[in-house]
C-alpha cells in the first residue's frame, strides 16, 4: 500500500529565508567553507556579524549555549510525532548516485570488507548475536524515497531500501522503552537517536540504494535511514548498535550542533 503524504512537518518554517540578509552579506557568506563549519574553525568575527552578539569562548556563555541547546531538545522531542509521515517521492525524482556527505574529504573513505564485517548488538538487548553482511540481506526489506536534508544547506530525493528499524529492534528483543539507540561507524563516527525516532515508520537500516546494494562512499554494507532528521544524524558503515538509557555522546554533539536535529 502506498505511503500517503502527509501535511507538512511542523519542524518546517512556513516562510522562506529572506535572501536579501544573504546577498548583503555575500562575502561573509563565502568565507565560511564547510570544512570550517563543520570543524568548528567558523571566526568568531563572522559569527558576531551574521547573529549580532559577541561570541566568546568565555565558560558562562558557552554554558548558556548549551543550555539552549539542551532546551531546544526538550522541545522539538516534545512537539514530535510519531506517527507523522515525511512527504515521499516517486523514482523519476532520484538522484543518482546519491550525495556524498561527511566530516571529511571523499578521498579520504576506508571501503569496509563485506567479507569481515559484522553488526554487534549491545546494551539493552536480549540476543545480542552478531549479524553478518548476508544475513542482514536475508530481511524483508522496506522502501522510501524521501528527501535528504544536510545540515549544510543542500537536499536531494533518495530512493533507500532495508529492514525496517523498529522490526529489527523486535526481532532482536531490544528495550524499546529504553531511551536512545547509539550507531558506531567504522571510521570511528558515532550518532545516536531518541528512541521515539528510532521506532518512527520511517527509519530503516539501509542496505540499497536505487534498487541496488549501497557501494561505497555511500555507507557500504549497512547505514541509518530517517526521514525526520537531519542528515548527519544517519550513521553510515554501521558496525555497532547499542540499546541505552544513557546519553550517547556523538561527534556533532561534541561540536556543539544541536543533538534532536529534527526537520
Amino acid at each position: 500500500m502506498a505511503i500517503r503524504t502527509p501535511s507538512r512537518s511542523i519542524f518546517r518554517p512556513r516562510r522562506p529565508v529572506d535572501q536579501g540578509i544573504l546577498n548583503a552579506n555575500r562575502s561573509l557568506v563565502e568565507t565560511i567553507n564547510r570544512r570550517n563549519v563543520l570543524r568548528g574553525s567558523l571566526s568568531l568575527g563572522a559569527l558576531t556579524l551574521l547573529t549580532g552578539c559577541n561570541v566568546t569562548e568565555n565558560d558562562h556563555v558557552q554554558s548558556a549555549l548549551r543550555a539552549v541547546s539542551a532546551w531546544n531538545d526538550k522541545v522539538q522531542s516534545v512537539i514530535f510525532r510519531p506517527g507523522h509521515l515525511a512527504p515521499t517521492y516517486t523514482e523519476a525524482d532520484v538522484v543518482k548516485p546519491p550525495r556524498f556527505n561527511a566530516y571529511y574529504d571523499i578521498e579520504e573513505v576506508k571501503p569496509v570488507d563485506g567479507s569481515a564485517w559484522k553488526l554487534e548488538l549491545s546494551g539493552r538487548i536480549e540476543n545480542k548475536k552478531p549479524w553478518t553482511v548476508q544475513e542482514i540481506y536475508a530481511l524483508p526489506e522496506e522502501e522510501l524515497i524521501i528527501r535528504h536534508i544536510c545540515v549544510e544547506g543542500w537536499d536531494y530525493i533518495g530512493q533507500w531500501s532495508g529492514v525496517n528499524f523498529r522490526a529489527f529492534l523486535e526481532r532482536i528483543g531490544a528495550d524499546i522503552s529504553a531511551k536512545y539507540i547509539a550507531f558506531h561507524c567504522a571510521d570511528g563516527y558515532v550518532e545516536s537517536l531518541d528512541m521515539p525516532t528510532a521506532l518512527h515508520p520511517q527509519t530503516i537500516l539501509a542496505t540499497k540504494y536505487a534498487k541496488e546494494p549501497i557501494t561505497d562512499p555511500f555507507g557500504f554494507p549497512l547505514r541509518l535511514r530517517t526521514s525526520t532528521k537531519l542528515g548527519f544524524k544517519n550513521a553510515k558503515w554501521i558496525v555497532a548498535i547499542e540499546v541505552t538509557n544513557s546519553f550517547p555522546e556523538t561527534y556533532y554533539g561534541k561540536e556543539g550542533f544541536n543533538w534532536f536535529s529534527g526537520i
